[in-house]
């Protein structure tokens, strides 16, 4: 084999493993797009779960709080008592 013929088929292997390589490359930027977008619509759907639950008890406490004002003010005096006490102590 000449030197020449040795040289283009040496060429010729780079440009197909640089083919393939781009095409795998190309199909795992797919799969990866594909499962981020997966993972992306799980999130959504679960914030809204969350949003969703987050507002139920908002309306709960919401309601606590109108119908026992003085029991909710106790409470949130209680609760800041408690936090001074341990950021004292910090």
């Amino acid at each position: 084999m000449k030197s020449t013929e040795f040289r283009d088929e040496l060429l010729a292997l780079r440009a197909d493993a640089a083919r393939l390589l781009g095409t795998a490359g190309d199909e795992m930027l797919k799969a990866s797009r594909e499962r981020a977008d997966a993972v992306a619509g799980q999130l959504k759907s679960a914030l809204d779960e969350l949003g969703q639950t987050l507002s139920q008890e908002e309306k709960q406490i919401e309601r606590l709080v109108v119908e026992r004002p003085v029991m909710a003010l106790a409470c949130a005096l209680a609760v800041g008592i408690v936090i001074g006490v341990a950021l004292r102590r910090i």
